[in-house]
């Protein structure tokens, strides 16, 4: 279009952003799946009225090339505030204020200080409130009381897009290098922040958090069998059941006398069992 144009020739190229419709199949989503999809990048749907006013200003802009897009500029600030991350491109129209520009630039080691300044269980509380209020910023809660910190991440509605920006939120705010499968490795926000605490505080003694069987048959239950066959614990895990190899009770119990029996016999008895006799 540029070379068009430099030809006195007619031509515009319009990279268009999101537009509503409410028409097949996308007329049929509920109005929590369309307000998820307003969410990343900060980035509004454009009306039908106000993508036609937009065709008409670009056709008589004598511009080649033009990228309407309806932003939120209002929730991009708001996201920076909060430590989340701003796309790129949007970084000139969004200014960090001064003070998160120097807690983006210290990184990792400013929220290590603050974390070095407390005790464990405020530890705890800031990494998890951390974690509940990246996690809020991304499915568009008010704050973090509406993410449960028991509550799995999928219960939670996240989805394949929204736990990549968790993941992004999480770096910027930590410093830490996150893989893109940090929730379903780490699938509610206790044990993530857990996961969190243990990364940036390697050295350190890790949060002596109090074990709660309900909680952890919940996140336990919450995992794949894939995640425990890739960590080396699938066979530890069937001899703990008892599967597959038809171990009962009743065996271990026998198992148990006969060891006891073993221990019982004299060098004479030994020698001979050992040879068959």
């Amino acid at each position: 279009m540029a070379g068009r144009r430099a030809a006195g020739l007619p031509g515009v190229s319009v990279a268009w952003g999101r537009w509503e419709q409410t028409a097949g199949t996308a007329g049929s989503k509920d109005e929590l799946t369309r307000t998820r999809a307003n969410r990343p990048g900060g980035s509004l749907r454009l009306t039908a009225a106000e993508g036609m006013e937009l065709l008409d200003a670009a056709v008589g802009s004598g511009q080649a090339l033009l990228v309407p897009v309806k932003l939120d500029l209002r929730k991009l600030r708001t996201q920076a505030a909060a430590g989340g991350e701003v796309p790129h491109l949007l970084r000139t129209l969004v200014r960090v204020g001064r003070q998160q520009a120097r807690a983006a630039a210290a990184g990792e080691g400013g929220l290590v200080r603050r974390l070095a300044g407390l005790t464990a269980a405020d530890q705890e509380a800031l990494l998890l409130d951390l974690v509940r209020t990246q996690a809020a910023v991304v499915l568009g809660h008010t704050g973090p009381g509406g993410v449960q910190p028991e509550t799995a991440f999928k219960e939670a509605g996240f989805d394949s897009l929204t736990s990549v920006a968790l993941r992004n939120g999480l770096c910027e705010a930590t410093g830490l290098k996150l893989p893109a499968t940090l929730i379903f490795d780490y699938p509610n926000p206790e044990t993530l922040a857990r996961h969190l605490y243990r990364e940036l505080l390697p050295e350190s003694n890790a949060i002596d958090f109090e074990v709660d069987e309900e909680r952890l048959r919940h996140a336990l239950a919450s995992l794949p069998l894939a995640r425990f066959r890739a960590a080396g614990l699938m066979d530890a895990l069937v001899k703990l059941v008892a599967l597959g190899d038809g171990e009962s009770e009743i065996g271990s119990i026998e198992e148990a006398d006969e060891e006891m029996a073993i221990a019982e016999m004299g060098v004479d008895d030994l020698v001979q069992m050992a040879l068959g006799d």
